[in-house]
Formats: C-alpha cells, structure tokens, sequence
C-alpha cells in the first residue's frame, strides 16, 4: 500500500484543510495567509495551522515574498505565500498503476519500427522496462543459493508495484493476486497480459536466472501471470 498517499489522502480528510487546498489551487498563483485564512472563513492563526500541515504534507509549497502588486519602498514586509506543489496523489485500493502501463503503450507506439505488430512492439518495450528495473534491484538480492532468493527478490519488487504477490503451496510458483492495469485487462485481455508476462519476464531475465520463466497461467480473480521453475 502506497502509506505516503493515505497520509496525504488523510490531511484532505479535513473539510476545512481540504476547501483551503482547493482555493489555492484554483487561484492559481502564491496566496498569504491572510488570503487563505477569508477564502473558508477562520482566523489567520488557524489557517496558519492548515497551511502549514498541508506544506509538511508536501501538497503545498512555502515561500516568503511580497505578495503580488507591492513593490518599492512602503511595501512592508514580505509574506509567507503559499502555492500548490507538482506532488500528484492517487490511492486505490487494491492499487493501480495505469500510469505504468500508459508509459509502456506511449513509448511502444512511439518507437513502432516499419511493419512491426503493434502487441509485439508492446511486448518489446514492457521486456525492455522490466529489465531496467531488474538492474535497479539487482543489489537487493540476498546471496542465497538457488532459486528461492530470486523468488523473494521478486515478490518483494512486485508487491511494491501492486500485484499483490504470494509463493503457492509448494513454493515453486509466485503467483499475483491483484493486476494493477486491472481495467484495461478487462478491455484487452491478449494486449494487457502480454504487456505484463513481458514486463515481469524482463525483470526475471535481468536478474541472471534462465531455469525461472515467466508464464501466463490465469486464475480467477488473479493476475494472468505466474513465475515458476522450468523444471517444476
């Protein structure tokens, strides 16, 4: 579960936190306090108290300077403005991760060579993404003999990514409870599957493990993709 979005989620749980979030965003330049404290309607201390959470939060950013139309000598002090951060905050439950996928159908249309199959320029770019992320976690790897270290490795990659993973009863198969494209899985089942059986195949083959594959074995209510030993 994505902790730091619940957290932020929470801090716009506030009605009032959550009118003065909104007021700033849509005045759409640096507000003061004073500002903030008229636009919902409490006392300049108090407001304080909501911006300030919102900024610790990272929802907004601080700054002090005069506000907009003072200037020269007389202009007084400057002030503490506020105004929205680039942090964006998305919480699903169980989580998806559409953003992951638009990236990989993006670049796979994007670099769609002459007479190339548009689900194999997809598959392509998902095993080239899967891959980067391989050399990332590579270092995480704990030095264990055989198999069983990579399975933890990837459990442990996949599960920060959503796809809720699990090893079955005998241990020689990761499966996934949740798919975090889940609706356009419903949409296109052969395109979306396949984008996922190549983004994990490629985070397998970066790790070095050839006797592991990758395959698409669905289930009800699970994902369409499981991880086992060739040999199982």
């Amino acid at each position: 579960m994505n902790t730091e979005a619940v957290r932020r989620v929470a801090i716009l749980a506030d009605g009032l936190r959550s009118r003065m979030y909104g007021f700033i965003r849509e005045r759409r330049q640096p507000v003061t306090r004073d500002e903030a404290a008229a636009a919902v309607g409490i006392s300049r201390k108090l407001a304080a108290f909501h911006l300030d959470k919102l900024v610790a939060a990272g929802l907004l950013d601080a700054h002090y300077a005069r506000p907009s139309g003072r200037g020269g000598p007389g202009a007084g002090r400057t002030s503490k403005l506020y105004q929205p951060s680039d942090v964006e905050v998305q919480l699903s439950l169980p989580q998806r991760h559409y953003d992951i996928s638009a990236e990989i159908l993006l670049d796979a249309l994007q670099t769609l060579k002459p007479g190339e199959d548009p689900d194999a320029a997809v598959d392509r770019v998902a095993t080239a993404r899967g891959r980067a992320l391989g050399e990332k976690v590579r270092g995480r790897q704990k030095i264990v003999s055989g198999n069983t270290s990579v399975f933890l490795l990837v459990i442990e990659v996949l599960r920060e990514l959503g796809f809720e993973p699990y090893l079955d009863e005998d241990d020689r198969a990761v499966r996934l409870y949740n798919c975090p494209f889940n609706n356009l899985a419903q949409r296109s089942p052969a395109l979306v599957c396949g984008m996922n059986r190549g983004f994990i195949d490629g985070l397998i083959e970066s790790l070095g493990h050839e006797d592991i594959e990758v395959i698409l074995e669905p289930r009800p209510r699970e994902c369409c993709v499981a991880v086992r030993r060739e040999h199982a």
